[in-house]
C-alpha cells in the first residue's frame, strides 16, 4: 500500500554570471599545447557546434579573470538545497533522507554526507547515486518509492555537476586529447538543483508526484560517453600519463543511427512509451514535456517521433539556449523554473524524461497539478 507524494518546493543554484559562447575558452583555456590537427578542427568547428548544440550562454564555477575555482558540488548543491527548503517553508531539520545524484564521484566521504553537514542535519537517511545523466532521476525515484511506502516523510533531493572541473586546460594531458575529449566543451557546465518531497499534503505545492521510472537498455549498446580509467585506482601519474582521466564522448551520430535505434523508433521514444504506459500518464495532459538531451536537433527529433503519439510539440521545454547543458542537475534546474514561472491547471502534467548515452540509462517522472 502506497501513499501520495507531493512537492513541497524547488530551488537551484548557477554559479557566476553567464557566460557568452564565444568567451568559454578564455574561461577554461586554451589548448595551445593540443595537436595541431586537434587545434584546427576545435578553432574551425566552434560556429557549427553553435548552432547544433543551440548553446548561447553558460555558467561555471570558476572565477573568469583568474581561473580558480569559486564553488564545488557540495558547495553548490547546499546552495540549492537551501533555496529548495526556502521555497517548501521547512528548516533543513525536518528532511529525514537525503537523496544525491552526481554524474560521478571520487570524494570519500559521499557527497550526500556533505551536504548534510552542509545544511545543520544531525541525523538522517541519505544515498549518494552516481549514474551520469540519469543519477538525479534515480535520487527522485528513491526518494520517492520511500515516502511513499511510509519510510521517509520529508526528501531533499539535490543534484550537482562541476563540468568545468573536468574541462578547463590544466585537466587535460594536452598532447593525447581528440575530438571526443574536446565535444563536451561547448555544452557542459556547471550548476545545482533541488526538490523538496513530502507525504504532508499540507506542505504540498499544488503538485504531486505521481510516477518515477528507470531503465537500462545498454546491455547490448556500446558505450558512447566514457573515461578510460578501470574499476580499481590508478597511481594519477599513470592515469595523466595515459590519458585515462579524459571524458569522452563519440559525437558524430544521431537518432537515426543503429545505436539509437529500435524496433518501433528510437530509444529515447519505446522508453518513453515504456514510462507512459507504466504510469498510466495520458498524453493530451502533458502541458509541459522537458526533454533532457544537450542538442538542439537531437530534441527536435525526438519531438517529430513524440507528435505521433499526442504530444504536443508546443509543449516542448528547453532551456539549452540560455543555460548551457550541466548534465545532472539540468532536470531539477528546469522543474524549479517551470514551478516558479509556468501556471498549471488541475490534472495539467509536467513529465521529463531522458536517455544518457554512456550505457543507454533511462529514466523519467511525471508530475500533476492537484
Amino acid at each position: 500500500m502506497t501513499r501520495p507524494v507531493y512537492i513541497a518546493g524547488t530551488g537551484a543554484f548557477l554559479p557566476g554570471d553567464p557566460i557568452p559562447f564565444d568567451k568559454i575558452d578564455a574561461v577554461l583555456g586554451t589548448l595551445d599545447q593540443a595537436p595541431a590537427a586537434v587545434q584546427k578542427w576545435y578553432a574551425s568547428s566552434s560556429a557549427v557546434m553553435r548552432e547544433i548544440l543551440d548553446v548561447s550562454y553558460v555558467h561555471y564555477a570558476l572565477d573568469p579573470l583568474t581561473r580558480e575555482f569559486t564553488e564545488d558540488n557540495v558547495t553548490m548543491a547546499a546552495k540549492a538545497a537551501t533555496s529548495a527548503l526556502f521555497a517548501a517553508g521547512m528548516d533543513a531539520p525536518a528532511i529525514d533522507l537525503i537523496c544525491y545524484g552526481s554524474a560521478h564521484q571520487d570524494q570519500m566521504p559521499t557527497a550526500s554526507v556533505r551536504i548534510q553537514e552542509a545544511l545543520g542535519i544531525e541525523r538522517c537517511d541519505e544515498l549518494s547515486i552516481h549514474a551520469n545523466c540519469t543519477s538525479a532521476y534515480k535520487a527522485l525515484y528513491c526518494a520517492h518509492q520511500l515516502i511513499a511506502s511510509g519510510k521517509n516523510e520529508n526528501a531533499l533531493v539535490v543534484s550537482a555537476n562541476i563540468s568545468s572541473s573536468e574541462l578547463r586546460a590544466e585537466y587535460y594531458n594536452q598532447a593525447l586529447v581528440d575530438k571526443e575529449s574536446l565535444f563536451l566543451r561547448w555544452f557542459l557546465c556547471d550548476g545545482a538543483g533541488a526538490v523538496i518531497l513530502t507525504a504532508d499534503p499540507g506542505k504540498s505545492a499544488g503538485y504531486e508526484l505521481e510516477h518515477t521510472f528507470i531503465e537500462s537498455v545498454g546491455g547490448k549498446r556500446p558505450s558512447l560517453m566514457y573515461n578510460e580509467r578501470p574499476a580499481l585506482w590508478l597511481p594519477p601519474n599513470q592515469e595523466f600519463a595515459e590519458g585515462r582521466h579524459h571524458l569522452r564522448q563519440k559525437f558524430r551520430n544521431s537518432l537515426s543511427t543503429s545505436v539509437f535505434q529500435e524496433k518501433g523508433g528510437s530509444v529515447f521514444f519505446n522508453g518513453l512509451g515504456r514510462m507512459l504506459g507504466r504510469g498510466g500518464i495520458p498524453v493530451d495532459t502533458i502541458r509541459i514535456f522537458q526533454v533532457n538531451m544537450p542538442a538542439k536537433h537531437i530534441i527536435e527529433s525526438i519531438m517529430d517521433e513524440c507528435v505521433t503519439i499526442g504530444i504536443r510539440r508546443e509543449a516542448l521545454y528547453s532551456r539549452l539556449h540560455d543555460l548551457g547543458y550541466c548534465g545532472p542537475p539540468m532536470v531539477f534546474i528546469c522543474l524549479d523554473k517551470i514551478m516558479r514561472e509556468e501556471r498549471l491547471e488541475p490534472g495539467e502534467r509536467i513529465v521529463s524524461f531522458v536517455t544518457e548515452v554512456s550505457k543507454f540509462m533511462q529514466a523519467g517522472y511525471s508530475i500533476v497539478k492537484r
